[in-house]
């Protein structure tokens, strides 16, 4: 049984694309066509989803889409801004990932099929068709640096504005990078005027000279191009490219967290990716070329076990702290054809996932170490991404590096009645993705846009709909609708049911 608005189903009858005499009977109640197909009903329903689809209203100002292409996942998030300033999620789209390794682009073909699936899926859902994604960028060829501009201004008189940052911001993208690299994002920390340092805003202060520190984030140009590329083929433009682990950080620390000092440590499929905090400023991003998807490998190594097995394994089974399993219970698996089953101890599946997980902990802690601001995070760590589910995970964080750990959800971002799957660490990278397009939105332009009525955004009526005098509109389209279907008989079926009760 399909729900099919009324419009719709009137453009489709015109293009040819449904043929009455396989329709068993149709009736309208409200303002949707309900349309049961019989058996002998040659029009394929999902084929008849899609071209329903292909109606579907553009993309409202205030919505926005972010698109999270992980090794092990394609995530597509719409989303807009509630009254009372919460993430109100509109469709959810979530796909394996096939064509990405280690957060890097491998195959196009692949990597274009899974976008534009979960671009439909979350299309549905929200009922709209999209038009530009925001989307995050990941890799072990990330880099990060720190660069110092100096601007001398004109007069000392004058206030210093915004635009003199922004030359200064400007002057960071002409910097002479390695062949291959390209500028992502230029992040200010501090500003110096007149030789006071400490100043994190001087827009409105008076001064000659002024200087700032940058924390510049640099990429592969091929990486780049290759995502641009993968996302102009589903049709669809890129309105922002963002960095993934801050993206994360938007969505799962607070600003007080922030202040304090933290490092977020994102553990995805094929990397774990860090981004320091301290005073509310970026001090240090790095990515780990190593992820789930290493852990994994263990298993299946060191169980002599199929991966999907050995992911099941990890899932359901793993542990990150060998101490923590005490019943060390049997798992049985089944083997291959023929052969006999295996079974493996709880304890050695746990401490296969502990050296692993205690390796990559130790290349994050050589990070913080590497930032300079290991004693100065009074926040701890926070762990988020698909890594963080693994159980006891936070605790071997703890225990590893010494800091104080948590794991990070995009819980208080989201507006009342979320769907339940939004909740977890998985989607942080996404919902960070939406909140940062949010923020680019004129407030202006969103209030005009939710001004307009659902009406203006609807296709129009045919042509050959006209309205009548004493009549309502929604009444001559029906009064068409139904002439057209009387018009030709049905062969199948002598009688057509139509029935039609009028919503007061």
């Amino acid at each position: 049984m399909l729900h099919i608005n009324l419009i719709n189903l009137i453009n489709l009858i015109n293009q040819k694309k449904i043929e009455t005499k396989y329709l068993k009977y149709y009736f309208c109640r409200g303002k949707e066509f309900r349309i049961a197909a019989g058996t002998q009903n040659k029009l394929k329903l999902d084929h008849l989803n899609r071209n329903v689809m292909t109606e579907l209203l553009p993309q409202p100002h205030d919505v926005v889409v972010a698109l999270d292409i992980g090794t092990t996942k394609v995530c597509c998030l719409a989303g807009r801004r509630n009254k009372h300033g919460k993430l109100e999620i509109v469709g959810i789209g979530k796909v394996e990932s096939v064509g990405v390794l280690r957060g890097v682009v491998s195959n196009i073909e692949k990597t274009v099929n899974a976008i534009r699936e979960a671009i439909d899926i979350a299309e549905r859902q929200a009922q709209m068709k999209f038009r530009a994604v925001h989307v995050g960028i990941a890799g072990q060829h990330i880099k990060s640096l720190q660069h110092r501009g100096i601007l001398t201004r004109e007069s000392d008189h004058t206030e210093i504005a915004h635009r003199d940052i922004d030359r200064l911001v400007n002057d960071m993208f002409k910097l002479v990078l390695p062949p291959g690299d390209k500028i992502i994002h230029v992040f200010p920390q501090e500003f110096t005027v007149d030789s006071e340092q400490g100043i994190t805003d001087p827009v409105g202060m008076c001064g000659v000279r002024l200087e700032a520190n940058f924390h510049i984030i640099t990429g592969q140009i091929t990486a780049v191009n290759n995502i641009y590329r993968c996302i102009e083929k589903t049709g669809l433009k890129v309105a922002d490219l963002t960095l993934e682990p801050i993206a994360s950080a938007d969505a799962t620390l607070s600003e007080e967290e922030k202040q304090a000092g933290v490092a977020l440590v994102d553990i995805g499929g094929g990397t774990t990716d860090i981004t320091v905090f301290h005073e509310g400023i970026i001090r240090h991003t790095a990515v780990i070329p190593f992820g789930g998807n290493v852990i994994t490998a263990d298993i299946k190594e060191g169980c002599t076990v199929m991966q999907p097995q050995a992911e099941k394994l990890k899932v359901k089974f793993g542990s990150a702290l060998a101490n923590e399993v005490f019943d060390n219970r049997i798992i049985t698996i089944p083997g291959l054809k023929g052969r006999d089953h295996k079974e493996i101890s709880e304890k050695n599946l746990a401490r296969i996932i502990q050296a692993r997980m205690e390796e990559v902990l130790d290349y994050v802690l050589w990070e913080i170490r590497r930032s300079g601001y290991e004693r100065k995070l009074i926040g701890g760590i926070v762990l988020t991404g698909g890594g963080a589910l693994l159980a006891n995970t936070d605790k071997l964080t703890e225990f590893h590096t010494g800091m104080s750990c948590r794991i990070g959800v995009p819980l208080e971002h989201l507006a009342h009645g979320y769907h339940e799957k939004v909740n977890s660490p998985i989607f942080s990278t996404a919902i960070g993705l939406l909140m940062r397009g949010l923020q680019d939105i004129d407030p202006s332009k969103a209030q005009k846009e939710e001004a307009k009525p659902e009406v203006n955004d609807e296709p129009k009526e045919p042509s050959n709909v006209s309205e009548e005098k004493g009549a309502t509109w929604f009444d001559n389209v029906f009064k068409k609708t139904k002439e057209w279907f009387e018009a030709e008989p049905d062969v199948d079926f002598q009688k057509v049911r139509v029935s039609y009760e009028r919503q007061p």
